[in-house]
């Protein structure tokens, strides 16, 4: 076992080395009671609408618009209302397709019929977080039936800590529940600590270096994302995409340097 461990952890580093990763920026949206709000360190009852220094509205669709005129190809949206266990926002998704957006939502998906509804407005991935997973198989269940390629597994935690709903995955570590989703077929995660959005404190380095170095899949990162710095550091550890808003948002961020750096999703 030790051996063939080594052997996958070689390979990758030699593919490392040969490939040139580029690092996608991807706008998020997260939606509570209609609004487009801004998201702070998972505290939902005290988020508030957004404020923009892109876009004057917080109407989703419109938010959206104003991503996808600056340039954004994809865009990834929490249904806040859906997670805290509220319907489904399918009127929204459909709406959203109308952008031209790629659209991955994470809408509390803990069953194959929310699944089946969500892409059936046009989502193209839905996101399993782990906060509303409760059972793991659920994940096979999912890439079975609409396969690995509409799958995207969210590892939520806050300060490290998993979040979720399954007593087989309670007190498991990240790296322990990233090992058990992979062998169930998930290529594609988001690694997203609640406790650091909004906050442009930055990431833990060293559990994405971790991750990545476990024969890993496609590896997204939100939370805590402060600047181009940041961006430029994901990049080398080998992540391939950036969820971020509020760095967008308070002009930190600016368009003219994600064009320069190619980080444009």
């Amino acid at each position: 076992m030790l051996i063939n461990e080594n052997f996958q952890r070689i390979r990758h580093e030699i593919a490392r080395s040969l490939v040139c990763f580029t690092l996608r920026v991807i706008p998020v949206i997260d939606v509570l009671n209609g609004v487009v709000v801004h998201a702070v360190r998972g505290m939902r009852e005290k988020y508030r609408p957004l404020e923009s220094a892109l876009c004057r509205t917080a109407n989703p669709l419109d938010v959206a618009s104003t991503f996808r005129s600056l340039g954004f190809r994809e865009l990834y949206v929490a249904d806040l209302d859906a997670i805290l266990g509220g319907r489904l926002s399918l009127s929204l998704w459909r709406q959203l397709r109308t952008t031209g957006l790629v659209t991955m939502v994470d809408a509390g998906t803990a069953s194959l019929t929310n699944a089946d509804a969500l892409l059936a407005t046009g989502v193209s991935r839905v996101v399993i977080g782990t906060e509303t997973l409760t059972y793991p198989n659920f994940l096979r269940e999912a890439i079975d039936r609409f396969g690995s390629d509409r799958i995207r597994l969210s590892l939520d935690m806050r300060n490290g800590r998993l979040l979720t709903r399954s007593d087989k995955l309670e007190g498991s570590d990240l790296l322990s529940a990233y090992k058990l989703f992979r062998s169930m077929g998930v290529t594609s995660f988001i690694v997203l600590d609640l406790a650091r959005v909004g906050s442009l404190e930055g990431f833990d380095a060293q559990l994405l270096e971790t991750l990545i170095k476990t024969n890993h899949g496609e590896i997204f990162v939100g939370g805590g994302i402060r600047d181009l710095s940041d961006l430029k550091k994901l990049e080398g550890i080998g992540v391939q995409g950036a969820l971020i808003a509020t760095s967008l948002h308070s002009g930190v961020l600016t368009i003219q340097q994600l064009e320069n750096s190619n980080f444009m999703a």
